[in-house]
């Protein structure tokens, strides 16, 4: 594969973490396992705030619940491919149900199986 055509894959495999980004952070503000189920990996497992670990059927669970924030939204987002899996960081914002604002980091795993970005691990922490 030539030089433009590497570069050609990765931009193609950044715009689509991106757009799966996205799609995560909607996901988790509107609790839609739906599309969850679609992009995270049979052995997904998230670091959740309060030192938890959790599996993908328990996140799925978790998930579910109607979340109490609200304007959710991904900052200063990194994106980093290497070869089939990729990171990104990014810091998450959002509106507390007092009004009050809150931040928190993020960190996912994404790794291409069968040609799809699938999402096998999270690690999130609130400020």
């Amino acid at each position: 594969m030539t030089a433009t055509a590497l570069r050609a894959a990765a931009q193609s495999d950044h715009d689509i973490l991106e757009q799966l980004n996205r799609d995560y952070i909607n996901a988790v503000q509107h609790s839609d396992v739906q599309r969850f189920d679609e992009i995270l990996a049979g052995d997904f497992l998230c670091s959740n705030p309060d030192g938890s670990l959790v599996d993908r059927t328990a996140f799925l669970k978790q998930t579910a619940k109607p979340v109490t924030i609200s304007d959710l939204r991904a900052e200063d987002v990194v994106i980093r491919v290497m070869d089939d899996f990729a990171l990104i960081h990014a810091r998450s914002v959002f509106t507390r149900p007092d009004g009050s604002a809150g931040a928190g980091r993020y960190t996912d795993v994404w790794a291409k199986r069968g040609g799809r970005w699938l999402a096998v691990s999270a690690h999130v922490t609130r400020l």
